[in-house]
């Protein structure tokens, strides 16, 4: 059997500014099988903020830094539904009148893989040794589901941690009504979305809601947080990550149902040696363009 190329790491800026347990999961995953890892330190936002909200020119610097970070890697992997699909079918746009750029886009799209897309259908794995119990629900967010098409994918996986039940809700492809700064231009409508998809995980009583991008998963946590609701909000990394039959989703740094941040009983995730992740968390080094919407979003409002 062939040796997996190596994985060059795409850290969404939520994930890198917010939320970096999420990309030490991601890291976690990859190093139990063996697969050698590396993580652009200088790696910034991919320009989708900026590309969904009409300003063309600040994403094609983005985008055109981007390339010229990544464009040596074999393989990139990112936990991120949105990005890859930026890189992988927004980049040909941006730069259609720049021929030079537009083959080298086409050709960093094409060994661009979002997370679960790569376990299953590259590397075909389903069953990483996870556990965790209790019923999750999975939802699809937008970009994942109907841009790249990505929907049994995180489900085989789900299936196989050791432990949980996946039971489905209803029309788990509907959106959440964050759409980035969707949310912050259109709240009412945003905040009515939102409604309806956190009616139907509350219907559900699954303890538990997956996930494949952070965006939608900040903002469900964020109104299930405040309506006092008891019910973990994680990452398919983290769970993917980890090993304890019974864990919490404050490993996202959520806060619980009455505002607290609850201890598990056991750490979450196995302490990770340092290296690869040297960068994450670093503010400064990622752009700042999503913070005052995150603000706006999460456990804390």
């Amino acid at each position: 059997m062939t040796a997996p190329k190596p994985i060059t790491l795409f850290i969404p800026c939520l994930v890198d500014t917010f939320f970096p347990e999420v990309g030490e999961a991601v890291v976690r995953i990859f190093q139990r099988m063996g697969i050698s890892l590396s993580y652009p330190s200088d790696q910034t936002c991919c320009g989708q903020p900026a590309y969904n909200s009409g300003y063309r020119n600040e994403a094609l610097i983005a985008a055109t830094r981007f390339i010229d970070i990544f464009e040596n890697a074999e393989t990139i992997v990112c936990p991120s539904g949105s990005c890859v699909h930026m890189v992988r079918h927004h980049y040909l746009e941006l730069f259609r009148n720049e021929n030079s750029y537009l083959k080298r886009a086409e050709k960093i799209g094409a060994k661009t893989f979002e997370l679960t897309e790569y376990l299953v259908d590259i590397l075909q794995v389903t069953d990483l040794g996870a556990e965790f119990n209790g019923r999750i629900t999975y939802h699809d967010s937008c970009h994942l589901r109907y841009g790249l098409e990505i929907s049994e994918q995180p489900r085989r996986l789900i299936e196989k941690v050791h432990g949980c039940r996946l039971v489905e809700m209803d029309e788990s492809g509907r959106c959440c009504g964050f759409g980035g700064s969707f949310a912050v231009k259109y709240p009412e409508i945003s905040t009515a979305m939102l409604e309806d998809k956190i009616k139907s995980i509350i219907t559900l009583g699954a303890g538990t809601v997956v996930g494949g991008d952070m965006g939608c998963l900040m903002n469900i946590s964020g109104m299930l947080n405040r309506r006092r609701q008891p019910i973990e909000v994680l990452h398919i990394a983290q769970l993917l990550a980890s090993r304890q039959p019974s864990a919490k989703a404050e490993g996202l740094g959520f806060k619980g149902p009455r505002g607290q941040v609850t201890e598990p009983d056991k750490p979450f995730l196995e302490p990770l040696p340092p290296g690869i992740l040297e960068s994450f968390g670093d503010v400064n080094n990622q752009t700042k363009v999503f913070a005052p919407t995150c603000r706006s979003f999460g456990a804390g409002r």
